[in-house]
């Protein structure tokens, strides 16, 4: 039964492995999914990676190595992560999170095309930042070297 917040499938257990840097969750539909804590970092809900808008996700390089250094409750729809790079503004509702568990594998993929078309690494030390677009207009001109 879906809820008021669009939730259909409930969290029956979540399970922080902090030394595998993954979180897993058991839904009560029987799904079971282990998200690595750089895909959470990388997909956050928050607005600092998905933007205000369409089209204005950020492409966040250099998280390799990063780890979940807390986990809290947000009412009775979702959870609040803090990372050990101090990102701690993303809210993971349930839907979100089964629905990034459900589908991981593209959703990592589309990452890792992103990483690769911008120059990008997942390797803290190798990372850059993402050039910035000065050419006015938004992005979509192909001038600005990141299409």
């Amino acid at each position: 039964m879906t809820d008021a917040l669009g939730t259909e499938h409930w969290p029956v257990e979540i399970r922080h492995k902090q030394s595998e840097k993954l979180l897993e969750i058991a839904f009560d539909d029987g799904a079971t999914y282990r998200y690595p804590a750089e895909l959470l970092r990388v997909e956050s809900p928050s607005a600092e990676v998905q933007g205000h808008g369409p089209g204005q996700k950020t492409i966040v390089p250099g998280r390799r190595e990063v780890g979940i250094m807390k986990i809290e409750p947000v009412g009775h729809y979702a959870i609040r992560i803090e990372f050990d790079d101090m990102h701690d503004t993303g809210i993971y509702s349930w839907r979100y999170l089964y629905e990034l568990g459900r589908d991981q594998d593209r959703i990592w993929q589309g990452y890792l095309d992103a990483l690769k078309e911008h120059g990008l690494s997942r390797d803290p030390r190798a990372a850059k930042a993402p050039k910035p677009h000065n050419h006015g207009g938004g992005c979509g001109s192909g001038s600005c070297g990141c299409h």
